[in-house]
């Protein structure tokens, strides 16, 4: 069994064995595994049943993970994404008035979209098309919105007020100490090389939270499923389909489209998968796996997937291999039976692996060339606003207007490759047609 993994995956080639592969695979898992409940909790914002809603989740994970590590073979997970469940509950439902079944109209058609332009080659055409400053800009960009998340979850900074968006949390919170302290024993771990440094940082800060009480222990470890039922095939296509529904269309499309884009470059850069241009090889495979991902999300009853930031957790851990992105998804599936238990991790312990993983990702900065305005203006602004706005498809879309915008004040309209203009578009409705 060992040697046909190892075949299969091509493990020796990309110097990784399946016993590192295992402890990426694991990795990860731990440190999404709070999608399983924090998902279905936003979607309950929405209107959908929780129960119902998680095993959407947990289903859809596991079918894009799965054909992400057999198919793609690439160490990047699949999930339902944050900020567009958000978008999807608040926006959508909340305050534009549509019912859920709609919404999952759009994502469904927004699924078939992707799957389309992802066949017709379309897609690893546009992603072709990026420039290097900006490739470099999405693995920063994404490393400190990973950082912002862990240090949130920690409780290492917190929300403010107006006057002040943003600012220390309670440090002396025995929490966000043992948060700060997880973060010291990784960080110490890792120095050390010792093997599987993150996901035993995440497992002794889980082990010190129960016994110091500050974190509930599982009552019970193992629970049946909740029924599908009420949410599978409820999407209303012919609800989406209508002239008020264009910018929501419009949006997930969007959003959802460039955010896999960027995710994808910078994982890849992250795990040493990117060729000389700074170009994933076969992108289309990975892409193909999130369309019908989301595709299939629609039909389930839960919004849009995509590739997961967290799997460079994975990466990190060392998973270089698809075997890292299956063992994932095995894990999601014995969560259908286990949910309890795995989602006894707290923020606080799985919180540092994340601010880690953003040290490790901000190294590429040296890269960019400041000197030159007309490229490190663009990728600032990509930089910032991922944090700043809380969303990587605002930094992205961002910086798609500004880089083209920049270049042609500079006087180098012909380096502009025809993609670029594609995406430019597409992000400038974006910004005209987002619903605010």
């Amino acid at each position: 069994m060992t040697r046909w993994l190892q075949n299969y995956f091509q493990l020796e080639m990309l110097g990784t064995t399946v016993q590192k592969e295992l402890v990426a695979g694991l990795t990860t898992f731990v440190t999404m595994a709070y999608i399983i409940v924090v998902n279905p909790k936003i979607l309950e914002a929405a209107g959908m049943p929780f129960g119902p809603s998680m095993v959407a989740t947990i289903l859809s994970a596991v079918f894009g993970t799965l054909l992400m590590g057999m198919y793609a073979r690439r160490p990047f997970a699949i999930a339902p994404y944050m900020g567009e469940n958000a978008f999807m509950a608040f926006t959508v439902v909340k305050v534009m008035g549509y019912s859920w079944q709609t919404a999952l109209g759009a994502i469904f058609i927004s699924g078939v979209l992707f799957t389309l332009l992802t066949l017709l080659g379309i897609r690893s055409r546009l992603a072709e098309a990026i420039p290097e400053p900006l490739k470099i800009s999405f693995a920063v960009g994404i490393g400190l919105f990973l950082a912002f998340i862990g240090m949130n979850e920690i409780g290492w900074v917190q929300v403010g007020v107006a006057g002040a968006p943003v600012h220390v949390g309670r440090l002396l919170q025995p929490t966000v100490l043992l948060g700060i302290f997880g973060f010291v024993l990784i960080g110490f771990l890792m120095i050390r090389k010792v093997p599987a440094a993150m996901l035993l940082g995440i497992l002794i800060v889980t082990i010190l939270g129960f016994v110091f009480r500050l974190t509930p222990v599982p009552e019970r470890l193992v629970s049946l499923p909740p029924d599908l039922s009420p949410v599978l095939l409820q999407l209303d296509i012919r609800g989406a389909l209508t002239w008020g529904m264009f910018s929501v269309v419009l949006t997930v499309f969007v959003l959802a489209f460039l955010d896999t884009i960027g995710t994808l470059i910078a994982l890849g850069s992250k795990a040493g998968l990117l060729d000389k241009e700074g170009n994933l090889p076969e992108s289309e495979k990975p892409m193909l796996c999130d369309a019908l991902a989301t595709t299939l999300a629609a039909l389930l009853g839960t919004s849009t997937t995509g590739a997961y930031i967290e799997s460079a957790t994975g990466i990190a851990a060392g998973g270089k291999s698809g075997l890292t992105a299956v063992v994932t998804a095995l894990l999601f599936l014995s969560s259908l039976f286990f949910a309890p238990f795995f989602t006894a991790v707290p923020a606080f312990a799985f919180g540092p692996s994340l601010v880690v993983v953003g040290v490790l990702m901000i190294g590429s900065v040296v890269r960019i060339r400041f000197d030159d305005l007309s490229e490190s203006i663009p990728v600032f602004l990509v930089i910032t606003l991922m944090s700043f706005t809380y969303n990587i498809g605002i930094g992205m879309t961002a910086g798609f207007v500004a880089y083209p915008l920049f270049q042609v004040l500079a006087g180098r309209t012909r380096e502009i490759k025809p993609g670029l203009w594609v995406l430019a578009a597409l992000s400038l409705l974006f910004f005209i047609f987002y619903p605010y």
